[in-house]
């Protein structure tokens, strides 16, 4: 089995992971961090290589979520494969669950004011929303 688990500097996030690796001993887990530059298609004068920088902190920021990762399943005799992708991140995780025959999806749920958010987040919403295999949300 292929599990994907996208990860975040949270609790939840951490809390899925750990969930992952637990509940499914023997999948092949992919921590998968989805970075998302602040770079808005309305924004005048951003070059290409503004953008590319901007990339490139975001992949350099990812590093150590990734090695974090790395630790809580080794913390439970397993491993995971990490990865980085960018893009919407919502968008990104579906994109890559499709493309890389991940059939469960295991992601942290993060809690919100309000009353259309109040049990799930964005990102959250947005890979149930879209994603075409199973989705595990933890708290």
């Amino acid at each position: 089995m292929n599990v994907l688990v996208p990860i975040d500097d949270s609790a939840p996030a951490r809390a899925a992971l750990e969930y992952a690796v637990t509940t499914h001993p023997d999948a092949d887990i992919t921590a998968l961090h989805a970075a998302s530059p602040s770079v808005s298609t309305y924004d005048v004068g951003v070059s290409a290589a503004d953008i590319e920088r901007r990339i490139e902190v975001e992949k350099r920021n990812a590093k150590p979520l990734l090695e974090t990762a790395r630790r809580i399943a080794a913390e439970h005799d397993a491993s995971v494969t990490t990865e980085t992708v960018v893009g919407v991140p919502s968008r990104a995780i579906v994109s890559f669950a499709a493309e890389n025959d991940i059939e469960q999806i295991v992601l942290g749920s993060h809690g919100r004011a309000g009353v259309s958010r109040v049990l799930l987040g964005s990102v959250a919403e947005g890979v149930m929303s879209r994603a075409s295999v199973p989705v595990t949300v933890v708290r």
